[in-house]
């Protein structure tokens, strides 16, 4: 049987813009640069494509990102997949580990994190568990 666990701890990301493949007057694309503290020592790269809506407070993203570090002190990488959006203020997101992505002693990682921004500060809870 699977253990379920949950990782804490703090995030910091760097956002850059980058050239869209193609032109579309409400996507962008942005690079991901990420280190998490806490029971997730780790950084990732990702890929991001936004868009903005017509109304203020609406928007969306997709996103891909390979994780590489150690999770409560398993050692290994991990693809996290984003899909968030925004509906006129109101948030909603999910990003859920894509199956068998997990290598080294993180091979058999499932799960969903929960990213937190309190007052600028970005942090993160991860359920998760580890197929034996």
């Amino acid at each position: 049987m699977n253990e379920q666990r949950v990782a804490k701890g703090p995030f910091q990301v760097t956002r850059v813009a980058v050239p869209a493949a193609f032109e579309a007057a409400s996507l962008g694309r942005h690079s991901l640069d990420k280190v998490f503290n806490g029971d997730l020592e780790a950084t990732s790269l990702g890929e991001m494509i936004s868009a903005g809506g017509s109304v203020p407070g609406s928007a969306g993203y997709v996103a891909m990102e390979r994780v590489t570090g150690t999770l409560h002190g398993r050692a290994g990488a991990f693809v996290l997949q984003h899909s968030a959006t925004m509906n006129r203020g109101t948030p909603s997101m999910t990003i859920t580990v894509v199956p068998d992505t997990g290598t080294d002693a993180l091979a058999g990682l499932s799960g969903s994190m929960r990213i937190i921004i309190d007052k600028g500060q970005h942090s993160y809870e991860f359920e998760y568990a580890i197929k034996p």
